[in-house]
C-alpha cells in the first residue's frame, strides 16, 4: 500500500499532515540521516584544522566539496545510506561508510579512514538529534508560539474594558475584565517561554565511553577535550557536556521536555476557559459556509478547535513526560533504550503544534457575546457584596460582613433596588451612601 495522508497509521503523517510536514525538515529518518552526515563531514574539517599530522596535506579548497555532501543531501542520498545499512545492520556505520564512497567520488580516498576517527555513533547521534531539536524550536515552534502569543495579546487589547463577571468553584465572583484575563494567560506562557530559551541544547562527545580513550592513544599530544569543546560548542552552537558515559545524561533534554509540557499546561487551560465561556453563551463562533456542527443536530456549532487542541497536547505532554522520566536513565555506561525514544520527539512536538494551530483558530474564529455578559453582571448583584462591606470596615461600622452575608444569603432576589434599599438603612453619612451605590456589577472590576 502506498503510504498517502490517507494511508498513514499515524494521523500525524495523515489527517494532519499539512500542519506538521514541516517537521519532516528536523525529525524524519532522511532529516536524521543528513544531520549525521552534517556532523561527521564538520568533525572531519575540524581535525583537518588541528591539523592531524596526516591531514596537513589536505587541500582546504576541497572543503566546500565536502560541505556540499550534506547541503545537497537529497531523498535519493537518503536511500542510499539505507542502502548500506541493509548489509551493516547499523545506521551510523551506513553514514560512515556513505561518505567515505563520496570521498573516493571526489579522489579523496586517501584521507577517508579520518572519517569518524576515533568516534562512538553517540558522539554522532548526541550531537546530530539536539541541533536538529533545536532548529525545530528555533525555527518551527517559536514562531507557531508567537503567533499565538500575538493573537491572544490582541484579543487582550480589544477587550480590556469588557466587564465580566468571574467565577471560583464555579459559583459567582468579584466581577474582572476580559482582557486581564487573557492577559494571564499571556504572562505565564512569556515566563515559560523565558525558561525554555535558557536551557542548554547539550550534547555529548567523547568517544565510547565519554573518555576520549582512541584520540588519546593515538594523539596524546592534542588536548581533545579543548578540541571537542570547541567544535561542538563553536561550530555545532551546542552545549558539550563535560563528563559522560557513552551517551548524553539528557538531564537538560527533560528540562527542556518539562519546559514544554508546562506551556501546553498553560494552553489546556486556555482551551478549557475558552470552551467553558462559549457553553455560558459569552462567546459565539464565527461560521463558515457549508460546515457542519453535528451530524443529528442542525442548530449546533460546537468549540471543537478548543478540544482538538486539548486532546493534542494531552497526548503530547504523555510523551514529553515519559521523555522527561526516562531519558537520564541509563544502564551503567550505556543501554540502548535511549535511542528507540529519541525516534520520537517528533511526535510530541507535531501534535502539540497541531494543537497550537487549532487554538489559533478558535481563537480566531470567537465573536463576543457583550449581552449575555451584561446580563450576567446583571443577575448577579450579590458579588457587591464584597465592596460593600469592604467599605463599610473602613468606616467602622460594626459588623459588616455578617450584614452583607445576611442579606445576599436570604432567597430573595438581590438586585440594584434591594443593594440600593439595603444601604438607605443603614447608619451611616450621605456620602458614604452615594459612594456604595455607584458601585455595581460592571464596575467594580479593580485595577
Amino acid at each position: 500500500m502506498t503510504l498517502t495522508p490517507l494511508t498513514a497509521i499515524s494521523p500525524i503523517d495523515g489527517r494532519y499532515r499539512k500542519t506538521t510536514d514541516q517537521l519532516a525538515n528536523y525529525f524524519s529518518e532522511s532529516a536524521l540521516i543528513k544531520f549525521r552526515v552534517y556532523v561527521e563531514i564538520e568533525y572531519f574539517i575540524a581535525l583537518c584544522e588541528i591539523p592531524l599530522p596526516q591531514l596537513k596535506n589536505f587541500d582546504s579548497a576541497h572543503f566546500s566539496s565536502l560541505r556540499n555532501i550534506y547541503i545537497d543531501f537529497d531523498e535519493q542520498d537518503a536511500e542510499a545510506v539505507k542502502l548500506i545499512e541493509q548489509t551493516t545492520n547499523h545506521d551510523v556505520k551506513a553514514v560512515e561508510y556513505f561518505i567515505k564512497n563520496k570521498f573516493d567520488e571526489l579522489a579523496l580516498m586517501d584521507f577517508k579512514e579520518f572519517i569518524h576517527f576515533g568516534l562512538t555513533s553517540q558522539d554522532i547521534n548526541n550531537t546530530a538529534i539536539p541541533h536538529s531539536f533545536k532548529l525545530a524550536i528555533n525555527e518551527s515552534y517559536m514562531p507557531v508560539l508567537e503567533e499565538l502569543l500575538s493573537l491572544i495579546n490582541k484579543l487582550v487589547s480589544d477587550w480590556a474594558q469588557v466587564s465580566m463577571l468571574a467565577h471560583t468553584h464555579g459559583q459567582p465572583a468579584s466581577p474582572t475584565r476580559l482582557g486581564k484575563e487573557l492577559n494571564v494567560f499571556v504572562e505565564r506562557i512569556i515566563s515559560q517561554k523565558n525558561q525554555l530559551e535558557k536551557i542548554p541544547f547539550s550534547a555529548k562527545f567523547g568517544g565510547a565511553t565519554g573518555n576520549f580513550n582512541a584520540h588519546h592513544v593515538a594523539y596524546p599530544e592534542i588536548d581533545w577535550r579543548a578540541f571537542s569543546n570547541n567544535f561542538v560548542d563553536n561550530k555545532l552552537e551546542l552545549n558539550r557536556s563535560q563528563f559522560t558515559t557513552q551517551i548524553e545524561h539528557y538531564d537538560n533534554f527533560a528540562a527542556q521536555c518539562d519546559a514544554l509540557k508546562r506551556i501546553n499546561n498553560i494552553l489546556i487551560d486556555l482551551n478549557r476557559d475558552m470552551w467553558t465561556y462559549i457553553s455560558m453563551n459569552y462567546f459565539k463562533q464565527r461560521i463558515k459556509e457549508g460546515e457542519v456542527g453535528s451530524s443529528a443536530m442542525p442548530h449546533k456549532v460546537n468549540p471543537i478547535d478548543f478540544e482538538n487542541s486539548e486532546g493534542n497536547l494531552g497526548i503530547a505532554n504523555a510523551l514529553f513526560e515519559h521523555f522527561a522520566a526516562k531519558l537520564p536513565i541509563s544502564r551503567l555506561q550505556r543501554d540502548l533504550t535511549d535511542s528507540t525514544v529519541l525516534r520520537n520527539i517528533g511526535v510530541p512536538m507535531a501534535h502539540t503544534l497541531i494543537a497550537f494551530r487549532s487554538t489559533i483558530k478558535g481563537l480566531n474564529k470567537l465573536l463576543l457575546n457583550e449581552t449575555a455578559i451584561q446580563k450576567d453582571l446583571e443577575s448577579n448583584w450579590a458579588v457587591a457584596a464584597e465592596a460593600i462591606q469592604t467599605i463599610l470596615r473602613r468606616e467602622a461600622y460594626p459588623n459588616p460582613y455578617e450584614a452583607l452575608k445576611e442579606l445576599t444569603r436570604t432567597n430573595q432576589q438581590v438586585n440594584a433596588l434591594t443593594i440600593a434599599q439595603f444601604i438607605d438603612g443603614l447608619n451611616i453619612s450621605e456620602d458614604v451612601k452615594q459612594e456604595i451605590k455607584s458601585i455595581t456589577p460592571s464596575n467594580y472590576t479593580g485595577i
